[in-house]
């Protein structure tokens, strides 16, 4: 785990900041495998993405990915731009 696990009801969408790269490109396949495990599988992912507190990383089901965000339950969205990293 790369970041302080928090709860997803802790994630503060205002804090979350672009990481020093921007990780979508090589996490891709990833992300669509992490939204087939969440929907299909009800499986949960461990996602690592940056704050302006430093990296968080957060497990919990991925509800759908855009071009631009990656949804969770309850309507939270992170940006793709601020992801470190996926693991599941």
């Amino acid at each position: 785990m790369l970041g302080e696990s928090i709860e997803k009801e802790s994630i503060e969408v205002n804090k979350i900041i672009p990481a020093d790269q921007n990780h979508t490109e090589e996490l891709r396949n990833k992300l669509n495998s992490a939204q087939r495990l969440g929907n299909e599988f009800k499986s949960k992912a461990d996602i690592t993405f940056n704050t302006n507190e430093g990296a968080k990383t957060v497990n919990t089901t991925v509800w759908s990915v855009t071009e631009k965000y990656l949804q969770l339950k309850n309507g939270i969205h992170i940006p793709l731009n601020s992801l470190i990293d996926i693991d599941f």
